[in-house]
């Protein structure tokens, strides 16, 4: 996505002049030390200076004659510098670019001529994504076709004029499957269908890369959302649309077809108010009809605006539950895509203690809810998808058995709408910050000895406090690319408050373990199955912890790269576990030995003998062993004669001969039996 405003810099001077005069540039007495440097630095980015100013002040550094050890310092100083005034800008483009998004619904939301509410779509359209045009095609009913209805940054007269097929090109595509496509390059691109008029028009504009979304509205009686338009935005140079540009043209299409619903109801209205002149006889009761109509529409209106206002002022998806809630009369919950609750609110405004919802049964019925665009009803509960494109974000519940009439199901809807951008708006924050804390994390784990105290103090700057108790989580598995972005969902929406990063091909997560119910154990396996879920492949998590200072947490980072080892020997993928649980075999395992291979030349005769005639032998001896040797206590464990014992022993010195029950060779038995259980209860 595009900086919607590339042209300069943010405020601050930048002139070659002023930086002299700060001492950023030309001749400066030589210091002695790293200091003046280093608070130039800080100068330099509270002025947002350019990055050949930071770059400038390790060179004048080294002119200056700084000791290598502290000059070796400044580099790195500046090196950071750069990073945070990138990130910097990182997120100043997003802010701008979401401000825009919200200025695009208060100007939706004023509009009431259909032809100011199509311009204002394109214009903003292309001013979101930055690209050359922006245009947006609409069904001709009576033609049978489609036709070109407003165009913004366009050239050609004969791509202004287009007229479309139905099921032609890329829009014919996107208006069949009501799903956003993105080609890099139109002209190359065979997922749809080429004619010789659209190719034409498409040169003659020059256009090379284009993306469309639907304009949806309501379901057809397919069940599936009805197409009034597509909404398309193009650039005449190659390019690839992100997924969150995706997102934000699709957040605007859905604006945009709310609204072009309320251009043509007024519109309606207006008709209606023009025809019942003429009737005399029943203009009271058709007078009524139109001030119920138009109260309810007015209604609606608010209740957009009540809710824009909301994000227009930064609040959170409480507050939109809370408003909707009031609004609805009737207690609203937010879950995220696991289920768990995000908000909980009564019509009074109270909060509420909600459970965790069914995930199945909540991705069945949001499923339900995106495939026909609107609100569906099950189980005494109204269900609303909330969605980034087609991403599933989070589940609106209105806890209401008495239907919605159509106003109060249309604001229902325009909540999920508002819910999803405020979520894209959570995460986005979230992962700009989480980026700029990984690098911590990283320089922790890759050299963390080189300066402790330097990297403390980095964290304390950047939120995350490196002496308070934390668990370390190792995450392995998933499709290559998909576990490190899981990571920061599952960190921003549920109660793990911390930090993650790739680490060496495995993402690492940093939680904070202050409560005195932090158990490293359960919070893998609450990772594991939740990362599970939102990469749809078994994730394998090792924790260790908690462990405060960075020696500490380099140790348990080790720790918890040997219980990973130790998992994967055992056969226990997709499952979370700490050393402790483990006990000694986690030691042992963490070098990698070969399990199988040791269980199967130690109890081999046993296991085999057990498996042909459907013995137990291998229970038994595991009995003997874990009462200490007393024929009494195993037979009381396995509910047999002591002469049962016995005979079962004897069958055991049969078969692994006179010496099982010396020490040596009693303690490789004991160590197989024990792995033989484990990998027993890790295929369980």
């Amino acid at each position: 996505m595009s900086d919607p405003s590339p042209s300069a810099d943010p405020a601050g001077p930048t002139d070659p002049a002023t930086l002299v005069d700060r001492g950023v540039a030309g001749p400066a007495a030589a210091p002695s030390s790293a200091a003046p440097h280093l608070r130039r630095l800080l100068d330099l980015l509270a002025d947002d200076a350019p990055a050949e100013a930071l770059g400038a002040v390790s060179s004048r550094a080294r002119a200056a004659g700084v000791p290598a050890g502290d000059l070796a310092e400044v580099e790195r100083a500046t090196a950071t510098a750069l990073r945070i005034r990138g990130a910097l800008r990182q997120h100043r483009r997003r802010e701008l670019q979401l401000t825009a998004l919200f200025d695009t619904a208060g100007d939706l939301a004023a509009s009431r001529e259909l032809d100011d509410v199509l311009k204002a779509i394109v214009r903003r359209a292309r001013m979101l994504l930055g690209t050359d045009t922006a245009y947006l095609t609409l069904p001709d009913e009576e033609a049978g076709d489609t036709y070109m209805r407003v165009t913004d940054g366009s050239v050609s007269v004969l791509f202004q004029r287009l007229r479309l097929e139905l099921g032609e090109g890329l829009g014919g595509l996107v208006a069949q499957t009501a799903s956003p496509y993105a080609t890099p390059d139109y002209r190359t691109d065979d997922r749809f269908r080429h004619t010789r008029n659209i190719n034409a028009g498409v040169l003659d504009e020059g256009l090379v890369a284009i993306l469309g979304v639907p304009l949806l509205l309501g379901s057809s009686r397919g069940g599936t959302g009805k197409v009034i338009g597509v909404l398309f935005a193009a650039d005449r140079a190659p390019r690839v649309f992100s997924p969150d540009e995706v997102a934000l043209l699709c957040s605007l299409a859905a604006h945009a077809a709310i609204a072009i619903d309320t251009a043509r109801a007024l519109a309606d209205t207006r008709s209606a108010l023009d025809g019942l002149a003429a009737a005399n006889a029943e203009l009271a009761e058709a007078n009524a009809a139109v001030r119920a109509h138009s109260a309810a529409m007015r209604r609606a209106e608010e209740s957009h605006d009540r809710l824009t206002d909301l994000v227009l002022r930064g609040r959170d998806v409480k507050d939109v539950a809370a408003a909707v809630a009031a609004l609805l009369g009737s207690p609203l919950t937010i879950h995220d895509p696991g289920g768990r609750p995000l908000a909980a609110v009564r019509p009074d405004g109270a909060d509420f203690a909600a459970d965790s919802m069914d995930a199945g049964w909540l991705a069945e019925t949001a499923e339900e809810s995106r495939t026909g665009a609107r609100a569906v009803h099950r189980d005494g509960r109204w269900i609303c998808a909330v969605l980034a494109g087609r991403e599933l974000m989070a589940g609106l519940v209105l806890h209401r058995r008495a239907p919605l009439d159509d106003s109060d199901r249309r604001l229902f809807e325009r909540a999920s709408v508002v819910t999803g951008l405020l979520l894209l708006l959570r995460r986005t924050v979230a992962e700009t910050e989480n980026r700029v804390r990984g690098e911590l994390i990283t320089d922790l784990l890759t050299d963390g000895d080189r300066d402790p105290a330097g990297l403390v103090e980095r964290g304390r700057r950047l939120g995350v406090d490196l002496d308070r108790p934390h668990l370390l989580l190792l995450a392995d598995g998933g499709a290559r690319g998909r576990l490190a972005p899981a990571a920061v969902r599952y960190l921003f929406g549920g109660d793990s408050h911390g930090v993650s990063a790739e680490h060496h091909g495995q993402v690492v997560l940093l939680i904070g373990a202050d409560g005195p119910g932090a158990d490293a154990g359960d919070a893998a396996r609450a990772a594991s199955a939740q990362l599970g879920q939102l990469v749809q492949a078994p994730v394998t998590v090792a924790a260790a912890g908690p462990a405060r200072g960075v020696r500490e947490l380099v140790s348990a980072y080790g720790e918890a790269a040997r219980c990973q080892r130790a998992l994967r020997v055992l056969g226990r993928t997709g499952q979370g576990a700490c050393v402790e649980e483990l006990g000694f075999l986690g030691v042992v395992l963490g070098n990698g030995q070969n399990v199988d291979g040791f269980v199967t030349a130690t109890l081999g005769p046993l296991l085999e003998y057990d498996a042909r005639r459907g013995t137990h032998l291998v229970r038994t001896l595991r009995a003997y062993f874990g009462s200490g040797g007393s024929l009494v206590r195993a037979k009381d464990e396995l509910h047999v004669h002591v002469n049962t014992v016995v005979q079962r022993l004897d069958r055991v010195q049969a078969l692994l001969g006179h010496d099982w029950n010396e020490p040596a060779r009693a303690l490789e038995l004991q160590l197989a039996l024990r792995l033989h259980e484990l990998a027993g209860a890790g295929e369980r």
